[in-house]
């Protein structure tokens, strides 16, 4: 008998209607699986016998064949235990087959127990824009296959006790509880809170310009003089994310398996700080069949490199065109993929490999060569993408030992988002939500400098040397210091506070 039961698989970050075909038909006991299935798709020959006898059901001992359609897409990770077990099922006419209209998803554990699987939430997605009605999911997955509404979520905890629903000899009720408040934002809370840093206070206003118009920022200074604290205080200062950036973020790290099971949505900004030891891949996303990298997992959120001219040179190469585009475009034999990649960059890094080139109290122990070496790490092209520079000096004794804090987180995240607002109110129906993203013709058509301030760009066009990528620049990062000044033009105080972050010779 040949049964037909749907599934789904995950493409990028697109989920895609799968058929699994099952055939029991007489012959010499066998179990087949077609159609491009990887190894762990194999595996589950194992894995669903196994199940299918621990749950109390007869596995049959014919010649079985399965085929996952369409056949010409590679099909990888243990999602089709479950749909193969319920076509063995069927097939084997030990359940009724009158489950067109439903999706089923999930690996199966040797007991039948239906664990964990990842990507199901744009599995469900696809399932729901495909007109299926009906969607049997792992019980740890029913609050994230939950947020895609117009389709029933049933959650399985076992092959048994589906297979007895699938018999008509029990019920699961359809999931319908609502995400907790305060599970949503679990997952970064952990940024560190403003007043906790001592002095630097330019340093500060400068990731409050950042954080306001989502601009890439480099933090130069000595060691332990707090660039990685103040890189750590942005995500107390972002706003959070919107319910369209929520679904964004959350498929992402959905297909990566980077969810807890216990954070169904991701409310907070992401903020990513990988090792510099990492590859291309690891940081742009790639591999056999690419997944996601560290730029697409702070999408809508923060890339901090800490120690960015450790980072390998064509590791911070590839970071150009991601910076440029917003998406990382990969292309492998089988086809191409693009993922989201809109990210804040933030850098950290010492003025020379000792550390102390140019402090005034430790001597630098690197000769001018080696410095220059160190500094030419990170190319001009890729400095030419960062908007903003701070030099973060050495703390002194008397700030550290202020009676009293700084101000704090909260302060600088109100104006953040009062800047923010103005900056969605500005770009309303163009897609762009920050200043960070506008083009050349947002840029011309919103950053309108008034006369007095002409005569300062002109003259610091000249004098630094200025490419049109870094004017451009210029001229967003001031529109983002007069949102926050509540100015509807630039005015020279603008100008002039985005001119002082522009790059200075370390020396």
């Amino acid at each position: 008998m040949l049964a037909k039961v749907r599934t789904c698989a995950v493409v990028g970050l697109e989920g895609l209607i799968v058929e699994a075909e099952v055939d029991v038909s007489p012959g010499l006991p066998s179990f087949t699986i077609v159609g491009l299935a990887d190894t762990a798709v194999q595996e589950a020959r194992e894995r669903v016998r196994a199940a299918i006898r621990n749950s109390g059901y007869e596995f049959p001992v014919r010649r079985l064949t399965v085929n996952l359609a369409p056949a010409n897409l590679k099909k990888e990770g243990p999602a089709y235990d479950l749909p193969i077990a319920v076509g063995l099922l069927t097939a084997s006419e030990q359940v009724p087959n009158n489950w067109a209209d439903a999706v089923f998803l999930g690996e199966l554990g040797l007991d039948g127990h239906v664990r964990h699987t990842t990507g199901v939430l744009p599995m469900v997605a696809i399932a729901r824009d495909s007109g299926i009605r009906a969607a049997f999911v792992p019980m740890a997955d029913a609050k994230e296959a939950a947020l895609v509404s117009g389709i029933d979520i049933f959650p399985v905890s076992s092959l048994g006790e589906l297979a007895s629903v699938l018999r008509g000899e029990g019920a699961i009720d359809s999931f319908k509880g609502p995400i907790p408040e305060g599970k949503a934002a679990a997952l970064f809370s952990g940024g560190v809170e403003l007043a906790h840093v001592r002095g630097q206070e330019h340093a500060k206003r400068a990731v409050e310009v950042a954080s306001a118009g989502g601009h890439n920022l480099l933090m130069v200074g000595l060691p332990g003089s707090g660039k990685t604290l103040l890189a750590r205080t942005i995500p107390t200062m972002l706003p959070s994310l919107t319910p369209e950036e929520s679904l964004e973020v959350t498929k992402i790290y959905s297909v990566s398996g980077l969810l807890p099971s216990d954070t169904p949505l991701i409310a907070k900004r992401p903020f990513r700080a990988p090792h510099y030891t990492i590859s291309q891949a690891g940081l742009v996303g790639g591999g056999r069949l690419p997944h996601p990298g560290e730029v697409s997992l702070a999408h809508r959120g923060v890339l901090f490199l800490d120690e960015l001219p450790e980072f390998g040179h064509s590791v911070l190469e590839v970071l150009r065109q991601p910076l440029e585009d917003k998406v990382v475009t990969i292309s492998r034999a089988q086809g191409t993929l693009t993922f989201p990649a809109n990210f804040m960059l933030v850098g950290a890094m010492n003025p020379c490999p000792c550390g102390y080139y140019g402090d005034k109290q430790k001597a630098c122990t690197c000769s001018p060569s080696l410095v220059a070496k160190y500094q030419r790490r990170v190319s001009g092209p890729m400095m030419d993408r960062i908007d903003l520079f701070v030099e973060v000096p050495r703390v002194e004794y008397e700030k550290l030992m202020e009676p009293s804090p700084g101000e704090g987180s909260a302060g600088v995240r109100g104006r953040v988002e009062t800047a923010r607002e103005r900056q969605r109110r500005r770009f309303q129906g163009t897609g762009i939500v920050c200043n960070a993203e506008m083009g050349p013709e947002q840029v011309w058509q919103w950053c309108q400098v008034e006369g007095p301030a002409r005569n300062l760009l002109q003259l610091a066009m000249k004098q630094l040397n200025l490419s049109a990528r870094a004017f451009h620049r210029v001229l967003k990062v001031s529109r983002t210091i007069a949102d926050l000044a509540g100015a509807d033009t630039i005015g020279v105080v603008h100008l002039a506070e985005a001119l002082q972050y522009r790059p200075k010779s370390m020396g």
